[in-house]
């Protein structure tokens, strides 16, 4: 059901809002000092992405912070393969690591349980969506399958995902396979999460800029496109961001090829081109994080430029990837104010 009030919604649903709402990527996270606290008291980062309680905290930590329009449920893409037994472990200063997994270990995947293991998640979408602002509105995510994958199969993150890459190449059925399965899975999680009170959900695809031509069809679009069907073939009126990281080109089609109602767009795409996507529908993004971390000139002339270009039509203001851990905060304060004062 459409919530008038809440501004990132009203832009989904294809409106020009003046000013554009905001929220940034990763704004729940290491550069604001409330979230380290809260980070030390819950433990390992995989504890504090099941805890209800400090999951829910450190998501309304930047609201309270900042007013931002919208809140994303803190958690991680890769509590699905954790949820899949792949023993998911998160290492300061080395990043995810996991059982890689073969074409075997593939063939093997089933949904039993999944769901289970991550109740904890969906519980902390129940408690975001009694504790916001009724204005704010509640996104939800999952990583795309082919992001997912990636790290799945290597078992770690690599540069340019190239054990993901040959992998696909030598055993194209099994690989196939991890793509339907992932998007099924995480179609279910997605549901969830709008049934608990999501208004909105996003898909994130970081890894789709190291993809050619071919393998973007098929590795990005259609596992993203099958994500997208499923969801809106159980809640006909979800609300679905999608963000292919570092696909340049391949965006002219991709709200189209996937059934996205809006798409984000990383800093690397030309504000020309940005406009020209903006025409088909919403657009989210696209200020550098570094412009964030530099502060001063650099980060309001960026500002500038996208409300310059963009401002005039179905907007999200976001940054183009997630905010860096060494962003002052007050920064922030200065980019909000800054899109708030637009028109």
């Amino acid at each position: 059901m459409s919530t008038p009030n809440r501004k990132v919604l009203d832009v989904l649903n294809g409106k020009t809002v003046t000013p554009p709402p905001i929220w940034l990527m990763r704004q729940a996270g290491r550069y604001l000092p409330e979230y380290r606290e809260t980070r030390q008291k819950a433990g390992s980062f995989l504890d504090l992405c099941y805890s209800p309680e400090f999951a829910a905290e450190v998501t309304l930590q930047p609201i309270r912070r900042y007013g931002f329009d919208a809140a994303i449920l803190f958690s991680d893409i890769l509590v699905i393969p954790d949820a899949l037994h792949r023993n998911v472990t998160f290492t300061e200063g080395h990043g995810p690591r996991m059982d890689p997994i073969d074409a075997d270990g593939i063939a093997k995947l089933s949904p039993e349980g999944v769901m289970d293991h991550l109740k904890p998640v969906i519980e902390t979408v129940g408690r975001l969506r009694a504790e916001l602002p009724a204005e704010t509105t509640l996104l939800g995510f999952c990583g795309a399958p082919w992001t997912v994958a990636t790290y799945m199969i290597a078992g770690h993150g690599t540069p340019d995902q190239a054990p993901a890459r040959l992998f696909a190449y030598r055993y194209p059925e099994a690989f196939k396979r991890l793509l339907d399965f992932l998007a099924e899975v995480s179609a279910d999680y997605l549901v969830a999460q709008i049934d608990a009170g999501a208004d909105a959900v996003q898909i994130f695809d970081s890894w789709a800029g190291v993809l050619g031509e071919a393998e973007f069809e098929a590795f990005a679009v259609r596992p993203v496109r099958r994500i997208i069907d499923l969801v809106k073939s159980r809640r006909p009126n979800a609300k679905v961001i999608a963000f292919a990281k570092g696909a340049g080109i391949l965006l002219r089609r991709y709200r189209q090829d996937t059934n996205a109602d809006a798409i984000g767009l990383d800093w690397s795409v030309p504000l020309s081109f940005a406009a020209e996507l903006q025409k088909d529908g919403p657009v989210q993004g696209n200020l550098d994080p570094m412009r964030v971390v530099a502060g001063g000139a650099p980060l309001r002339e960026g500002i500038d430029a996208i409300l310059q270009a963009l401002g005039n039509g179905p907007l999200i203001f976001n940054l183009g990837h997630g905010i860096t851990p060494q962003a002052d905060p007050q920064h922030v304060t200065e980019l909000v104010a800054q899109v708030r004062s637009f028109g």
